[in-house]
């Protein structure tokens, strides 16, 4: 289910392209600002809303431009073309467009176009705090439940509401009927999240020992509270020590994934090759679960294919996208980099100046 032409405007140093993509592997290759990771850039938007390097609007339109648009045509499981496109305005205002219909929200592009992103600041992940993990298995859950969404929507809002209460309630009576739903959504979100972890974790561990097989890698799902505690009792018990802080200390939006090398963390083990392909092997994790649960192809982008791996771990990384069928989009300074990943039906795309002309 791949994108089979993309066409952006007035995003970043790219005037206007128009270009019609494999199915397999799209190479970007040019100097270092030449426009590469912008076009990987505008996929990403095209499928989240947001870019991954800003989240300012008006950072990602061209200079002395009111809006950007990037447009796709996405071939669906029916081999069916499926025009999408999303449209950015510089006063912050977006449309999103799904079949040629407009007023679409975020959530449902997100769900057409399913992306896996490792570019080199990809190590946040591993080495950054648990919001980057909540939400590396909140994209798992996202696509295979198809209720998550508007219960850790309304979790959040009544996890709000709650912080403000915490500031005028003089007893817990007055917390304890908005309690009772926080406590029914919060259980059902730590479920949905757990029952992904255990069984993604089975291939994510599995490619591990593919690529990094001297050492033993374990994923482990942590709630955000007590695991042998209900969480209505944790918000009744802590009710004072939240109110004196002034919002709720646990709850799912604490939650974590831990990833331990023989039980110590794996940022205090691994070398910064070696937490690319962790990486690499987390998100390739993600995209085969999703292919084995709902038979969707995941899209992958990878930006500066050839940083912090050398050419045995290129190649080890080559093979097991190659493996997957899926559609994949690479950036690189030159095409000796990508060697190793050209394969007959895959495509060459250079980059120089915001020009993008296939080779």
């Amino acid at each position: 289910m791949p994108l089979t032409r993309l066409i952006i405007q007035q995003f970043r140093n790219i005037e206007a392209c128009d270009i019609e993509l494999s199915s397999g592997f799209n190479f970007l290759v040019g100097v270092n600002g030449s426009g590469k990771t912008s076009v990987l850039e505008a996929i990403y938007l095209l499928g989240h809303g947001r870019s991954f390097k800003s989240t300012l609007t008006g950072r990602v339109i061209k200079n002395e431009r009111d809006q950007l648009f990037v447009h796709g045509r996405f071939l669906n499981s029916d081999q069916f073309e499926l025009p999408i496109g999303i449209n950015k305005q510089r006063d912050g205002s977006t449309e999103v467009k799904i079949g040629g219909q407009s007023g679409q929200k975020l959530a449902q592009l997100a769900q057409v176009l399913p992306l896996q992103l490792i570019h080199p600041e990809g190590f946040e992940l591993l080495t950054d705090g648990p919001k980057h993990r909540r939400a590396f298995i909140d994209w798992g859950v996202f696509h295979t439940e198809s209720a998550f969404y508007d219960a850790w929507g309304r979790f959040k809002r009544l996890n709000k509401q709650r912080n403000a209460l915490l500031k005028t309630a003089t007893s817990y009576r007055e917390l304890s009927y908005w309690d009772q739903e926080m406590a029914r959504l919060a259980e059902q979100i730590s479920l949905w999240r757990s029952e992904y972890v255990a069984q993604m974790s089975q291939q994510a561990e599995q490619i591990c020992r593919e690529f990094l097989p001297e050492f033993d890698i374990k994923l482990q799902y942590y709630r955000g509270w007590d695991k042998e505690t209900p969480y209505q009792e944790i918000l009744a018990s802590n009710f004072e020590r939240d109110q004196s802080l002034g919002y709720t200390v646990s709850g799912p939006n604490k939650a974590d994934l831990r990833i331990k090398v023989s039980n110590t963390p794996v940022e205090d083990v691994l070398s910064r090759g070696q937490l690319k392909l962790m990486v690499c092997a987390l998100r390739l994790a993600q995209g085969q679960h999703l292919t084995s649960k709902t038979g969707k192809q995941c899209i992958y982008l990878i930006d500066d294919f050839a940083s912090e791996l050398d050419s045995q771990r290129r190649q080890r990384l080559a093979d097991c996208l190659k493996a997957t069928g899926a559609q994949v989009f690479v950036s690189s300074i030159t095409e000796s980099q990508i060697a190793d990943m050209r394969e007959d039906n895959g495509k060459v795309f250079h980059v120089e100046q915001g020009q993008i002309e296939p080779i």
